[in-house]
């Protein structure tokens, strides 16, 4: 299995499981809501991009196994088994994975990542003055 399927997987894994939880077996037909949360309609349109691409025994399977999901309990079981089903779907069609990696990459409305690493590191989306080290004064206008 190639590295770009392993990522793909675990970065649409979250949304999956979220949106299975939001809207149980409904999430295949479902129409996108506007007041939905973000990472259940990430994954409502994951899962509606892997059904539009299946034939008719392979739409069958999808809604089992989400059907199957929608029931467990279990998040863990419930993840393992989306991922497993996203592999498999990833493997055989990489005008599926094109797709998906662009809506991975899209970042999701109303998120932010903000990341720092190393001592003294700061982070933010948005930041007037910003000062590290050691001695430094800030000037006031």
């Amino acid at each position: 299995m190639s590295a770009e399927i392993v990522q793909l997987v675990e970065q649409a894994g979250p949304y999956l499981t979220t949106a299975i939880g939001a809207y149980g077996a409904a999430v295949l037909t479902r129409a996108e809501d506007a007041a939905a949360d973000a990472t259940a309609t990430l994954g409502r349109r994951i899962l509606q991009a892997v059904w539009r691409r299946r034939d008719e025994p392979g739409q069958a399977e999808l809604e089992r196994v989400v059907d199957e999901a929608a029931d467990e309990q279990d998040a863990s079981y419930t993840a393992a088994v989306l991922g497993r089903l996203l592999r498999q779907a990833l493997q055989d069609d990489a005008e599926l994975r094109a797709e998906l990696s662009a809506m991975l990459r899209t970042p999701v409305a109303g998120s932010v990542t903000v990341t720092a690493s190393g001592e003294r590191s700061i982070a933010a989306q948005y930041i007037g003055t910003a000062i590290t080290g050691d001695g430094h004064t800030a000037q006031r206008s």
